[in-house]
């Protein structure tokens, strides 16, 4: 069984104030104050400018669309996540915007790698939003990141 994650995640009063503005978007609440906003064929129809792949090496990133998480972000930290496993074998990405520019990443660990002493991507990227894991578990967790396995998924 896959998971597959490629979504915005930030503060949930951040997203909720943009998706106003966006008819399609459908946010999705997720642990500790945080939403998702997953990116949806129509959401990311509806954001890209064409240009393609943009500097960052995500795979779903809407052409120009960093720029938008710039300007998102100056309401609050904004990450953009990537995670794609299939039989336990995958690779996550994760950036994170703050006043107007990246703060962390662009992270990414490729099929195969460790994750860092840090975490994963992902958890890292939570960890810069405020998420806080307990013991025997990670952000990705605490924040039940785990609870969907497909990114629509969270707004069915």
């Amino acid at each position: 069984m896959g998971y597959d994650l490629h979504a915005v995640i930030a503060d949930g009063e951040v997203l909720r104030g943009v998706a106003r503005d966006l008819p399609v978007a459908r946010l999705a609440s997720i642990g500790q104050g945080l939403a998702l906003l997953p990116m949806t064929d129509a959401l990311f129809d509806s954001l890209t400018d064409g240009s393609g792949v943009g500097p960052l090496g995500f795979w779903r990133l809407p052409g120009g669309f960093e720029n938008s998480l710039a300007d998102w972000s100056a309401g609050g930290p904004v990450a953009y996540v990537e995670a794609e496993y299939f039989g336990g074998a995958g690779e996550q990405r994760a950036a994170v915007w703050d006043g107007g520019t990246v703060v962390l990443g662009p992270l990414h660990v490729e099929e195969g790698a460790p994750f860092p002493s840090a975490g994963s991507p992902i958890s890292q990227a939570l960890r810069r939003l405020g998420a806080v894991a307990g013991a025997g578990e990670d952000e990705f967790s605490a924040v039940g990141l785990d609870r969907r396995r497909q990114g629509e998924a969270w707004t069915a």
